[in-house]
């Protein structure tokens, strides 16, 4: 099956998960979802990652991550900003903030994938995937 927007599936079966409180959803693998997958598992929205490579593309399996008493979802919201028809792209000086800073975007750059913070730490803009929050 052909997809057209890989990274907005990816988020979708995210959202999805959580919607329906399941703790693990298997996504199928890409590097750019690898790169998203530890930028999510490192600030925290995320439980655990694991990679499988079965068949030609392998899997991406994620532990979602709740509240253990609330059974909130660590993440909140989660929304595609820049897509295959319009393309989003921020540059040094207009880096987006997520809630003031409370959540993150994530960006493709020159220098891979980081969270708004760390590109502007680095000094580099690039395309806006996803806010998360």
């Amino acid at each position: 099956m052909m997809n057209t927007d890989p990274i907005a599936d990816y988020l979708t079966r995210v959202r999805n998960a959580i919607k329906a409180n399941h703790r693990v959803v298997e996504i199928p693998a890409s590097n750019l979802k690898k790169e998203i997958t530890k930028v999510l598992f490192e600030k925290g929205y995320i439980a655990n990652y694991k990679f499988e490579d079965n068949g030609p593309q392998g899997t991406i399996k994620v532990a979602l991550k709740y509240h253990p008493i609330t059974k909130i979802s660590a993440i909140r919201s989660i929304s595609r900003i820049s897509k295959p028809g319009l393309r989003k792209y921020a540059g040094i000086d207009n880096l987006p903030r997520v809630l003031n800073g409370l959540g993150i975007a994530i960006l493709s750059t020159s220098h891979g994938v980081m969270t708004d913070k760390e590109a502007r730490s680095q000094n580099v803009g690039g395309e806006v995937l996803c806010y998360v929050y």
